[in-house]
């Protein structure tokens, strides 16, 4: 999606969806033609389009929205919520089953994004760092590491990964962890996004209508607990357990996670 709409001018902006209305009017979405795409950031679970005057569409795909990428002479794609049309004549669509994702426009130093923690590749995200933002957390740790204001960008596959990398149980006390345990959680997030796979995250797969979508398909990760639920553990192979939390489904080993 970046390669397609970064320092393009933007030609087309139409809401498809109720939903997407309600986030962003007719008028607003109209005072956009015209302008250059000049940045595409990401912000934890946030994307945000940085417009040549200063303004800032913000973009939240929720659980299941994307962005399909094609020329305008392909028909749209299905679940279309809002579309965008560049002046050389792409379409980025925003696509969404449950219709939750939302985009909006913010004016020129607008404070809108929710408070946010560190995210763990950035170069300061450290276990000190990350017991500090624990101390006031008395529930358990993987809900916790769900939490924006503790780690920024986290969700719910990466945080049973990183726990499982960490060999610390879902169920341990986030304010209790020792700070060897916090360093060592640090460092699993830090390794479990790095090498997440690029193509999911940051590149796209095409599809056989004709558009790439930004998102890939999630078919090759290859995790080590979340999903499989009853296969062994590749650590020290006992089956791998699945329950509830905070309304997720979280996947460990009950043998080498340790409360």
């Amino acid at each position: 999606m970046r390669g397609a709409i970064e320092g393009e001018y933007i030609a087309l902006v139409r809401t498809l969806h109720a939903s997407a209305a309600r986030a962003l009017p007719e008028q607003a979405a109209q005072s956009l033609v015209g302008h250059r795409v000049v940045r595409v950031e990401r912000r934890a679970k946030y994307q945000l389009l940085h417009l040549d005057d200063g303004r800032t569409i913000e973009v939240h795909f929720k659980m299941t929205g994307d962005w399909a990428v094609g020329p305008v002479t392909l028909p749209p794609p299905a679940l279309e919520r809002v579309r965008i049309e560049t002046a050389h004549g792409m379409r980025i669509s925003l696509v969404d089953g449950r219709a939750f994702a939302v985009v909006r426009v913010h004016e020129a130093g607008a404070t809108f994004l929710p408070e946010l923690g560190l995210e763990p590749l950035d170069v300061h995200f450290t276990g000190e760092l990350l017991r500090s933002a624990l101390a006031n957390k008395r529930g358990p740790i993987k809900p916790a590491l769900l939490d924006q204001r503790v780690v920024a960008g986290l969700g719910n596959i990466y945080a049973a990964e990183a726990l499982w990398e960490a060999a610390i149980h879902p169920l341990a006390r986030a304010n209790r962890l020792s700070l060897v345990r916090t360093t060592r959680l640090a460092e699993a997030a830090r390794l479990v996004l790095e090498r997440a796979p690029a193509a999911r995250y940051y590149g796209k797969r095409a599809t056989d209508t004709g558009h790439a979508y930004a998102i890939g398909d999630g078919g090759d990760e290859g995790w080590n607990v979340y999903d499989r639920e009853g296969e062994p553990c590749p650590r020290c192979a006992a089956p791998v357990r699945r329950m509830p939390q905070a309304g997720r489904s979280t996947y460990y080993c009950g043998r080498c996670q340790r409360v």
